[in-house]
């Protein structure tokens, strides 16, 4: 009997001496429930890419994982057991790459933040260094740049500031 996709079986007293072999709708429920969890784990995998690419954009998006390539499909089909675990590794995969990404670029940012600190801290040991706002996980195209307070006069004297360009041409 079928019930809203699902197959019950009927059988009011299993053969508990016979050998155990699977019967066609205890195969066909199997691969059903198989198939739905395949699809919920690829669903909850592509859910988390996503969400890594939305915390990080602009500064991680998807064009910078190396995408999977699926075979070609004319048109819609029903993928096998094995086509769909493949999907499930390589989504896998790629949000292993994801992450390892997002875990660079935040400690990146990490030691921007420390670095621009120092830099206010005691300018002169920076002498020209730049930072810009992107290494910091700021938008906009502005630096952070040492540079001496009154041009060559500041220089010779060694009186050095922390400036923020406006950055954008």
């Amino acid at each position: 009997m079928t019930q809203s996709g699902l197959v019950i079986d009927r059988d009011p007293r299993p053969d508990i001496g016979a050998a155990s072999v699977a019967s066609p709708r205890q195969v066909e429920v199997g691969e059903r429930d198989a198939r739905i969890a395949l699809r919920r784990q690829i669903g909850k995998l592509e859910r988390e890419c996503s969400m890594i690419v939305a915390d990080a954009f602009p500064h991680i998006s998807s064009a910078d994982i190396p995408d999977f390539k699926g075979e070609a499909v004319d048109g819609p089909c029903l993928l096998t057991l094995e086509e769909l675990e493949r999907i499930r590794d390589r989504l896998a995969g790629r949000l292993q790459d994801m992450r390892r990404l997002a875990a660079e670029r935040a400690e990146r940012e990490r030691t921007s933040r420390e670095l621009l600190e120092l830099m206010k801290l005691e300018p002169g040991a920076y002498k020209f260094v730049r930072l810009p706002l992107r290494d910091l996980g700021q938008s906009g195209c502005g630096v952070w740049e040492v540079r001496p307070r009154l041009g060559l006069i500041g220089m010779l004297a060694g009186w050095w500031q922390v400036k923020l360009s406006s950055g954008c041409p």
